[in-house]
């Protein structure tokens, strides 16, 4: 298929290679042009603007930063260019009210659109192992169905509404970003009674929560390292924000969400915005008066 590709970040090039690894004629775009060179030189080609990039395509795929970049790129620029029976495949962490929009629009102008965000880290994407959300008309989904196998290890189907698959993600970080929390205040707390947090966090993770996310994020918290960011604190809390966007408007309290808002807020406020969001623990760490 002719595919266009927009936005490569930590998540995009890995993406996008794997369409290339998967025989596609690939075109990307991304703001900062020299991120496309590894891309260019595994047979992508590499368009001067959004709209170059999707020219003549049968499947466009976006991986933004969030709802900003979204409405700038994809309905700014993108959608007006797009030829009637394009499939849209947005692969962002958007907002509730966005994912409508969007699928309003591209109806709209005989476009389809499918959500697809993604459970996992960059390397993760590099090696095609995500998990990866589809929902959508069901015609679409099983269109860009190949596609989509390339770049996960499993496909989890959410049903014919595009919001159905955006909500699921939203709700997903909000519990990693939850699970980070809680190993942060409870290293802290350990700490604090002179266990070392790599000693304590060992314990769970191999005993009450032998889960990748206490694994990976837990390891992180046990030896103090949070660069370079996997997924980057102040995207964090852009979806932590989505899920409190998404609750106000059906009344769903969530007192967590509003807890680990104020964490992230503070975080942001040391400066360590940039930080992989398991860098929650030195917020933890901090007001117990722990040094590292």
């Amino acid at each position: 298929m002719r595919i266009g590709f927009i936005g490569l970040g930590s998540m995009g090039v890995g993406m996008s290679a794997n369409l290339i690894k998967g025989g596609h004629e690939v075109t990307v775009w991304n703001r900062t042009a020299s991120v496309a060179e590894p891309l260019k030189a595994q047979g992508a080609k590499v368009a001067a603007s959004p709209a170059e990039a999707v020219q003549g395509a049968e499947v466009v795929h976006n991986m933004l930063a969030n709802d900003a970049a979204v409405r700038e790129v994809i309905l700014g620029s993108v959608l007006p260019v797009l030829a009637e029976g394009t499939i849209h495949v947005n692969h962002a962490t958007i907002s509730v009210a966005l994912a409508q929009e969007l699928a309003e629009t591209h109806k709209a102008r005989g476009v389809g659109f499918v959500s697809a965000p993604v459970f996992g880290r960059p390397e993760v994407a590099a090696a095609g192992q995500l998990n990866l959300l589809a929902s959508g008309a069901p015609a679409d989904v099983a269109r860009v169905q190949p596609l989509l196998e390339l770049l996960a290890a499993k496909v989890w189907p959410m049903g014919d509404d595009p919001i159905r698959a955006v909500v699921v993600k939203i709700g997903g970080n909000f519990l990693i970003g939850a699970a980070i929390e809680s190993m942060a205040e409870a290293a802290a707390l350990t700490r604090a009674h002179g266990v070392d947090a790599k000693d304590f966090l060992e314990v769970m993770q191999n005993t009450l929560f032998p889960a990748p996310v206490y694994k990976i994020y837990g390891g992180m918290i046990a030896a103090d390292r949070y660069e370079p960011a996997g997924f980057k604190l102040s995207l964090g809390f852009k979806d932590v924000g989505l899920a409190r966007a998404a609750a106000e408007t059906k009344r769903v309290p969530m007192p967590v969400a509003s807890v680990l808002h104020d964490a992230m807020l503070e975080s942001l406020n040391r400066g360590d915005g940039d930080l992989d969001w398991a860098g929650l623990a030195r917020v933890a760490a901090a007001r117990a008066n722990l040094k590292g």
